[in-house]
């Protein structure tokens, strides 16, 4: 295949990597020195409003977008180096994986510019993206996408095992989250053992795994002569490791139960964690749902055995819990947990805005909603409000808002000068003004690089001294 870059039907760019801080205003400035632009919009969250570090840049030709991408790809924005690619709007060219390769053991000081000069020689680039963590720092490793396969297998070829910078680096094809999991799941080799005793050698673990098949190291983590405790086995085979978990968890060395799993990252491990926990909440919200009830405004009087005393006439109580603080004093909240959704919900029915004896505030009560349900419910509820629809029976001027060219700067924004109503000549009787002939409305945009000075204006010229004493005078004469 060709490396002539495809033709692209639209003059849309992606701008990624940017800093929370940038706004249109910015990229508006630095993006219409390359040409005139259609649009700009930055990515938002929708609730909170905040910059979710990426934008797409629309221009009106073709040939500045491909300038634009070829001057200012790699440009810092706000201290932070931006990525612009082509907007491609069916996600099948990303996620195919074609021409997509990655790089790792990369050295540290090589950024987006440098990998993109690199790998540019071997074809058209797609995107170039070094992974980066909160401080700006490299991860060490890189994802390049070039237009087509030819490309990416030819940079694998050249480059793989090859120094970069200071370090060797590895190249091969980019694979998709569940390839690797998978991937790994049928190829890891080191076993990870905790609950180790301590008088236990590095050669009392090679005797026990041994048996299993050829062991390439093994260890005991130490700080200074004390055993921590854990320790790792490596096999030469998958096949090994995985028998040697499956026979020897829960098995006995110098009479002590030793654990045994694959060795994880800590990354993964907290990763695998979360998601039992996710799932745990999951299977605990679906035990409860419907008998399990949320209750607020509860006064420092009231305590959990007068909580249970209030709601048991509606049925058996499982548990009742108030909340507290360090201190040990009420957090104004709590939970009852009955057996059955009907008792729950006669308790709703009859405790809902009921003010307990010796108290002032009514009592909240309902079924109680995990945080990411009631985030939902809050985000539906406080979202963006309908536009309303105006009144058509009243003609109104549509303003345009035009900006005058070299008038826009970092420190002033575009503007136009409210609408001011044309009034009626001095000397003409006054009479009402009816929606059909309402006056139009004049717009005044100040010239590049003026402001304006002075009063209003009236019928598009200042008014003078002279001109306000000849219309009163003219009221007098009339």
């Amino acid at each position: 295949m060709s490396n002539i870059p495809k033709p692209h039907p639209s003059a849309s760019l992606y701008v990624g990597d940017l800093s929370p801080n940038v706004t249109e205003g910015m990229l508006f400035e630095l993006f219409s020195q390359i040409g005139p632009l259609a649009s700009i919009r930055v990515c938002r969250d929708t609730l909170t409003r905040r910059s979710l570090g990426y934008a797409y840049v629309n221009f009106h030709s073709v040939v500045d977008a491909e300038r634009a991408l070829d001057t200012l790809n790699n440009y810092a924005i706000k201290g932070k180096p931006c990525r612009i690619m082509w907007s491609q709007r069916d996600p099948s060219i990303r996620k195919s994986g074609i021409g997509n390769i990655f790089i790792k053991n990369l050295d540290p000081t090589i950024g987006h510019k440098e990998l993109y000069d690199t790998f540019s020689a071997f074809g058209n680039i797609l995107s170039c993206k070094v992974a980066m963590d909160e401080n700006g720092n490299s991860k060490g490793f890189a994802f390049v996408h070039f237009e087509n396969a030819e490309s990416a297998d030819k940079a694998i070829d050249l480059v793989n095992e090859r120094l970069l910078g200071t370090k060797k680096v590895f190249v091969g094809k980019f694979q998709a989250k569940k390839e690797r999991k998978k991937q790994k799941d049928s190829s890891w080799t080191n076993v990870y053992i905790k609950d180790i005793d301590p008088s236990v050698t590095e050669n009392d673990l090679r005797q026990a795994f041994q048996f299993y098949g050829n062991i390439t190291s093994a260890v005991i983590m130490r700080k200074g002569d004390a055993s921590l405790g854990f320790g790792f086995v490596n096999f030469e085979r998958h096949e090994n490791a995985q028998a040697a978990v499956e026979n020897l968890h829960q098995s006995e060395i110098n009479g002590k139960k030793i654990w045994c799993g694959r060795a994880q990252k800590k990354a993964e491990r907290q990763s695998e964690l979360q998601q039992k926990f996710k799932q745990l909440k999951i299977e605990q919200f679906n035990k409860y749902q419907g008998i399990n009830l949320y209750i607020k405004n509860l006064e420092d009087e009231i305590d959990e055995e007068r909580l249970k005393k209030e709601f048991s006439v509606y049925g058996q109580i499982r548990s009742a819990k108030i909340m507290q603080d360090e201190t040990g004093n009420s957090k104004g909240f709590g939970f009852i947990c009955y057996t059955n959704a009907e008792e729950a919900q006669n308790a709703i029915n009859d405790m809902n805005s009921r003010i307990l004896s010796g108290c002032n505030k009514p009592l909240y009560v309902a079924l109680h909603e995990p945080k990411d349900i009631r985030r939902q419910k809050l985000a539906q509820r406080n979202g963006p409000m309908r536009k309303i629809r105006p009144n058509t029976n009243v003609p109104v001027a549509t303003p345009v808002f035009q900006v005058p060219p070299g008038y826009y700067s970092s420190t002033s924004a575009p503007f136009a000068v409210l609408p001011q109503p044309m009034t009626q000549p001095r000397n003409a009787p006054r009479t009402a003004w009816t929606s059909s002939q309402m006056p139009p409305q004049q717009y005044q945009v100040p010239a590049p690089g003026q402001y304006m000075t002075g009063r209003a204006t009236r019928g598009g010229r200042q008014q003078t001294s002279a001109g306000r004493a000849g219309g009163r005078s003219g009221r007098r004469s009339n």
